[in-house]
């Protein structure tokens, strides 16, 4: 068996804006298990930055440890990568966003990545707004260690063991909003329609953009009593509305058949079209998209789409007041501009 990906493609594939087609963003075969929801996603990832006109070269990809930080190998192979220690991902993609601005930063991690070990790196990178996407490929198991529960799997959940889950679960998607990130979504990896529109919404955000999915373990964590498996998943998926989003100075052609159309304009003047489904929900309205998930729960239900959104969150380059310039670019001259200047900034401390 090969897992070298053959290099012919059809001469008449599509090609983006770039000249770029779908198979420049691939990566290497996965080695994942057959039908793993992690491969929907990362098929989601290259997709996006296929149809968002992604220079592969401007896009770094960071993971941590787990089965889903396995898969920045599995897309964008010509972008740059790095694959951190277990949990630590925030903190690398912190000092290369603060060293090199002008990339845009894709954080891959699990359930226990995020969950677990890395809990108090997930919390500092939100609460510092780092301008990144970081997308959580949650199974609630741990699917390299034989398929314990992660910290997300919920209470009453069955293993493929038989074991019952006693402990209620960490809902990162609602601690995300708590904790102040300016774009928070969620998904299911069987979902592409949904994702892909989310994952490119998330890459045009100015700020800390953060996507939980659902994604299936279906060696451990498939089987019927298990909340995070297909079928149950399928059974209570409740989306917040259709969603769309539209490249800046592309014409609108979605319709949609039901509910109002609430368009969020991001940044950098783009578009993300909303079919609300519910008048008590409001995208931009913290406190609705809180109380929105917690209904949910109720009714076990899994909310998807866009949860919240605030475009108006100063990102980590901002609050800092850093230099425009990469911070890898700065000449010698620019940073250390000489005992004078050294002098004056001593005296403004005294």
């Amino acid at each position: 068996m090969t897992y070298v990906r053959p290099k012919f493609r059809h001469p008449a594939l599509p090609q983006n804006k770039l000249g770029y087609t779908m198979a420049y963003y691939e990566g290497a075969l996965s080695t994942l298990c057959a039908g793993c929801g992690h491969d929907s996603i990362s098929a989601g990832i290259v997709q996006a930055a296929f149809e968002m006109n992604v220079e592969p070269h401007k896009l770094a990809k960071l993971s941590g440890i787990g089965c889903s930080s396995k898969t920045p190998t599995y897309f964008l192979s010509n972008s740059h990568g790095f694959n951190s220690v277990h949990g630590r991902m925030p903190s690398v993609a912190t000092g290369a966003n603060l060293a090199n601005r002008d990339l845009i930063y894709f954080g891959v991690s699990g359930d226990g990545d995020t969950a677990s070990i890395g809990m108090g790196q997930f919390v500092h990178v939100i609460r510092r707004n780092l301008n990144m996407v970081y997308i959580v490929m949650n199974n609630g198991c741990y699917g390299l260690t034989k398929g314990q529960d992660s910290a997300t799997a919920d209470a009453g959940s069955k293993s493929k063991s038989g074991h019952v889950n006693l402990f209620e679960n960490i809902d990162l998607a609602s601690l995300a909003i708590e904790l102040g990130a300016s774009f928070v979504a969620q998904s299911f990896s069987g979902d592409k329609t949904q994702m892909v529109p989310l994952i490119k919404a998330a890459m045009a955000h100015p700020g800390f953009a953060f996507i939980n999915v659902i994604s299936p373990c279906v060696t451990f964590n498939n089987n019927p009593g298990s909340t995070k498996s297909y079928d149950y998943v399928r059974e209570h998926i409740e989306a917040t509305g259709t969603i769309d989003f539209v490249p800046e100075k592309d014409e609108i052609t979605t319709e949609y058949d039901e509910g109002t159309v609430k368009g969020v304009r991001l940044h950098d003047g783009s578009m993300l079209q909303l079919n609300k489904i519910s008048k008590e929900w409001d995208p931009e309205d913290r406190l609705s998209a809180m109380t929105a998930m917690k209904n949910a729960a109720i009714r076990n239900e899994i909310l998807t789409g866009l949860l919240y959104i605030n475009q108006e969150s100063p990102n980590l380059h901002t609050l800092i007041n850093t230099t425009n310039k990469p911070l890898n670019s700065l000449d010698k001259d620019t940073l250390c501009p000489g005992n004078a200047v050294l002098q004056k900034i001593n005296e403004g401390l005294r």
